[in-house]
C-alpha cells in the first residue's frame, strides 16, 4: 500500500489513481489513451484564439446531466457552494407541424463541448450575434470527429436544439452581491433538419446569444485548450472534472492546498451513483481523474487512499471492510490556458 500522499507531501503518481481492473490491462493502448497522449504532447505548444474554447464558470463548477434524463423530466438543477444553475427544458417551432413541440435536457459531451464553441465565437467577435455557420462545421470535424453529411450529425444537431429551446437559471454570490441570470443561452437559431436525410445538414449563418448570457459570460468565462476537451469529448465526467480543475485550481493559495471529501466530490459529480455504493463512485472518477490529468499535466492533485481493509466480526460472521477514503488535496496550480483571447 502506497503511504499516503499528504502525509509525504508528495503527490499520488498518475499512474495509480487508475482503478486495479484499468491498472491490469496490458493490451496496448487503446484509441481513446492514443487520443489522450496526442494531447498530452502537444500540450506544450503555443495556444491562438482559435485553440482556446470557454465554459461558463458556474457550468464548471456544476453540470449538465451525463445522459439523457427522458423527455419526462423537465428540470434539471445543481447546486456547489455559491453556484447555483437550474434548467428548464423548453420548445421550439416544428415548420413540419406547424405546431411548438417539447424539446428535452440538452445532455452529454456534445451539449458541453458546442457550448463552449460557442462562448468562444461570441468572445472572439466581442458580440452577442455571431456567425457559426463555416466555424461550427470545422468544430464539427476538428474536435467531435464527425462527418458532417453523415447521419450520426443528428446527435450534434439535436444537442444544439435542446440547448437553443432550454431556459438557463445561474446563481452567483460573489462579493457579498448576488448575481442572477435568468433567460435562454440562445435567442433564436434555425435547428431543424431538412426533410430529406440525404441533404447535407445546413447549420444557420447567425446564432444569437441572449444579452444577459452574454454579458455574464464576459465576466464568467474560463478559457480551456481546445485539444484536451477533444481528447476528453467521450466522457461528460472527465469533460466536467476538466472544466472544475481549470477554474478551481490556480485560485487556490500557494501554501493553503484544499481538501475535498469524496462526500462532497460525489455531491458535484456523482450524478446516477448511490450515495450508499461511494466505492463506485470513487472507482470511476479516479479513471477519468486520471485521463484528465493526461491531458493537464500541470494540474496537481493528490489522492488521499483509504486504509488497508481490515476484517470485523458482524453477527458472528467475518466480513472484509475498508475505510472510507478522506478525498483529494488540491495545490495551486497553472491553468490548462495562460493566454486569453486578443
Amino acid at each position: 500500500m502506497k503511504s499516503n500522499s499528504r502525509s509525504t507531501g508528495e503527490l499520488l503518481p498518475i499512474s495509480d489513481i487508475a482503478a486495479p481492473e484499468v491498472q491490469r490491462l496490458r493490451r496496448g493502448p487503446t484509441p481513446i489513451q492514443n487520443r489522450l497522449m496526442e494531447a498530452a504532447a502537444r500540450a506544450a505548444q503555443e495556444q491562438d484564439d482559435q485553440s482556446i474554447l470557454f465554459q461558463h464558470s458556474v457550468f464548471c463548477q456544476t453540470c449538465l446531466p451525463y445522459r439523457d434524463p427522458g423527455d419526462k423530466v423537465r428540470v434539471w438543477e445543481r447546486i456547489n457552494g455559491r453556484s447555483h444553475l437550474k434548467v428548464l427544458a423548453g420548445e421550439a417551432m416544428n415548420p413540419q407541424e406547424g405546431r411548438f413541440v417539447e424539446m428535452g435536457l440538452p445532455f452529454g459531451p456534445k451539449a458541453r463541448m458546442i457550448l463552449m464553441h460557442i462562448n468562444q465565437r461570441a468572445l472572439i467577435a466581442q458580440s452577442p450575434t455571431i456567425e457559426v455557420d463555416d466555424s461550427l462545421t470545422q468544430f464539427v470535424v476538428r474536435v467531435l470527429k464527425l462527418d458532417p453529411k453523415g447521419r450520426n450529425i443528428r446527435a450534434v444537431k439535436d444537442q444544439l436544439t435542446r440547448l437553443a429551446a432550454a431556459s438557463i437559471r445561474i446563481g452567483v454570490v460573489r462579493e457579498g452581491q448576488a448575481i442572477t441570470v435568468n433567460s435562454n443561452i440562445v435567442s433564436a437559431f434555425d435547428l431543424w433538419f431538412p426533410k430529406d436525410e440525404r441533404q447535407r445538414v445546413l447549420w444557420p449563418s447567425t446564432v444569437s446569444l441572449s444579452l444577459d448570457y452574454y454579458q455574464s459570460l464576459i465576466l464568467q468565462a474560463v478559457p480551456v485548450d481546445e485539444t484536451h476537451i477533444a481528447a476528453l469529448s467521450h466522457s461528460s465526467l472527465a469533460l466536467d472534472i476538466y472544466s472544475w480543475l481549470a477554474q478551481r485550481l490556480h485560485r487556490i493559495p500557494v501554501q493553503r492546498p484544499q481538501m475535498i471529501s469524496w462526500l462532497a466530490l460525489h455531491a458535484q459529480f456523482g450524478q446516477g451513483y448511490n450515495i450508499d455504493n461511494i466505492r463506485k463512485f470513487r472507482q470511476v472518477f479516479r479513471v477519468a481523474l486520471k485521463e484528465v490529468l493526461t491531458v493537464y499535466p500541470a494540474a496537481r492533485v493528490g489522492d488521499d487512499e483509504a486504509k488497508p481493509a481490515r476484517q470485523q466480526i458482524v453477527n458472528g460472521k467475518a466480513v472484509w471492510r475498508e475505510s472510507a477514503a478522506k478525498g483529494l488535496t488540491l495545490f495551486h496550480s497553472a491553468p490548462p490556458v495562460r493566454k486569453l483571447i486578443g
